[in-house]
């Protein structure tokens, strides 16, 4: 398969959501900026593939990335950094939204299961997210970080270089 096939348009998401429910496929969703691939993330999308049949991850646009992240981000664009996500094995869709926030691709989506980082509790989610998810029936579950892996540890320790 060409990985380039698993980027969808924000106009085919539903559709490609679509097919997945006639299919009976538990869909697991999760969402970030995913600016320089790592270990924690790779390790990340594994075990969140591991929780159902496919993983479709959310990419936040580089406005939204930096509005969260700073003037000096994203490091990639776009368009590379879902490429980067589409050509991993575990990952089954990648799609660029737009918004700071993932409310709008999660109502899009309607995660069997929604994945965050160990950054977050249930409390610390962004409630309108955990309602979207919750209000249509998905759960939500909270993957450990992979200690000392991180997007800042590694540009703090390219900067000292």
């Amino acid at each position: 398969m060409n990985f380039r096939e698993k980027i969808i348009s924000w106009e085919n998401l539903p559709a490609w959501r679509a097919a997945m429910r006639a299919r009976n496929q538990k869909l697991v969703v999760t969402n970030g900026c995913f600016d320089l691939l790592h270990l924690g993330h790779v390790t990340y999308l594994e075990t969140a593939r591991n929780l159902g049949d496919a993983l479709l991850i959310g990419v936040n646009g580089d406005s939204a990335v930096r509005e969260l992240k700073g003037p000096n981000r994203p490091v990639n664009i776009e368009g590379d950094r879902a490429a980067v996500l589409a050509a991993l094995e575990s990952v089954d869709g990648v799609c660029i939204f737009e918004d700071r926030d993932a409310t709008r691709f999660l109502t899009a989506t309607q995660p069997d299961i929604y994945v965050k980082g160990g950054d977050y509790t249930l409390e610390t989610l962004n409630q309108e997210e955990r309602r979207t998810v919750e209000n249509a029936g998905g759960r939500i579950v909270i993957i450990p970080f992979v200690p000392g892996k991180s997007t800042t540890s590694l540009l703090q320790k390219i900067t000292r270089l």
